[in-house]
């Protein structure tokens, strides 16, 4: 009998807050994060719109010089991790820091750093250039300077799959629990990819909403005049435990991490594949790496970017996996809110399933007014629902035909 993998604490800072209770509240209100990006001038784009990480200050997590040294993305990862340290009050000592793992994805990395980088080579040459613009730059980058920041001495990688990076990294680590290679870990991902040259390259690709004067109503997940998705960042971190472990320990068990699938479309290098079956597939693995039946899920968190062809395949994937139960289960898209985070985007959303499940409310999906026929399941629409659910999927279906989905259930 394999071990039961269990969630004992939760960190995030994302655009609805700096914290789990304050993000909790504003995605359970209906609160959208989405405002005009102040990060930098996007007057010569045609998207104005993201939804940013509000009133950020790193020296608050970390030391204020070595702040200077890390890129925007490995301070989110810092921060959210150090609430999911003391959320859990897992102590890192020389004893046990080689059984503990730091497994933070992103997808792209040190963006902000990247770009600041090759306007100085251009405009004051090579030698301007940062010497700590490796380790800034780098996907890894989160999940080293967090092993650094707390003294974790166990493996120590970042998965990169796109959006899927995030629940694939949690994957990884609940894989990595279950054969003993590890005793604890943090896991979960960052991002931060909101830049001049971030939002050009995915509104080229024709992914973004660009509803820059009435950006009230976007992104719009499963409603037929959605347009795309908006360009969210931050970090959501979790600490995983054996159960046997957690209990010893006298930990508050959230939830246990029951089950992983993961898969690839092997279809189109950014469009899902129509008929969802790389999602549903993902699903089935899922469902059967925490030994559970279709017919125990009772929400469903959804990738949900608000793009035309995302929606659509995401819905056939739930129905194709589900038959009519799909008709039952309630789903909600959250990126309603938060926007799309993307390889953070799953992390995060993996602690809204946690929350739900706790809380005994299902999350909604604001926005919502025009059904779509093509999206014709019960998306809860615009408020959220008091519900008791016992197991609960998180998808996240990435660029490339990633799909990753995690199960978590109720922890008796």
């Amino acid at each position: 009998m394999q071990d039961r993998i269990v969630i004992t604490g939760m960190g995030t800072v994302n655009p609805l807050g700096l914290n789990v209770k304050d993000t909790w509240k504003n995605v359970t209100e209906g609160v959208s994060g989405v405002a005009p990006i102040t990060l930098f001038d996007s007057s010569p784009l045609q998207v104005h719109i993201a939804a940013e990480v509000k009133e950020f200050k790193p020296e608050n997590f970390m030391d204020a010089k070595e702040a200077r040294r890390r890129d925007r993305f490995e301070q989110f990862s810092i921060a959210a991790a150090k609430e999911a340290l003391a959320h859990s009050n897992l102590q890192i000592t020389e004893t046990n820091a080689g059984r503990i793992g730091a497994i933070i994805s992103s997808a792209i990395g040190g963006l902000h750093s990247l770009q600041e980088a090759i306007l100085t080579n251009h405009a004051e040459g090579p030698r301007r250039v940062s010497p700590f613009l490796i380790p800034m730059l780098m996907p890894n980058g989160g999940s080293g300077m967090t092993a650094i920041e707390f003294g974790i001495k166990g493996p120590c990688f970042s998965v990169a799959s796109a959006c899927a990076s995030g629940s694939d990294g949690i994957g990884t680590a609940l894989m990595m629990l279950r054969a003993g290679m590890i005793d604890a870990a943090l896991t979960g991902a960052s991002e931060a990819t909101i830049t001049s040259t971030g939002v050009a390259a995915f509104d080229r690709v024709g992914a973004m909403s660009r509803r820059n004067d009435d950006y009230s109503m976007t992104p719009q997940p499963f409603d037929k005049n959605r347009d795309g998705l908006v360009m969210g960042e931050g970090a959501a971190v979790l600490v995983l435990e054996r159960e046997g472990d957690a209990k010893a320990r006298g930990a508050n068990i959230l939830a246990e991490l029951a089950g992983y699938g993961a898969t690839a479309d092997a279809f189109h290098v950014t469009a899902p594949h129509e008929t969802g079956e790389g999602g549903a597939a993902a699903i089935r693995m899922a469902l059967a790496s925490a030994q559970a039946n279709i017919d125990e899920v009772g929400y469903i968190n959804a990738h949900g970017t608000g793009t035309l062809l995302n929606d659509q395949s995401e819905t056939r994937a739930v129905k194709a996996a589900f038959g009519d139960l799909a008709y039952k289960i309630p789903i909600s898209s959250t990126k309603s809110m938060t926007g799309h985070m993307m390889g953070a985007t799953g992390a995060l959303e993996a602690i809204f399933c946690v929350q739900a499940i706790h809380n005994e409310i299902l999350p909604p999906t604001i926005h919502y007014e025009t059904p779509d026929p093509e999206c014709d399941l019960d998306y809860i629409p615009n408020k959220a629902r008091e519900q008791k659910v016992s197991l609960v999927l998180s998808n996240a279906f990435g660029f490339g035909g990633h799909n990753a989905v995690l199960a978590i259930r109720r922890y008796s």
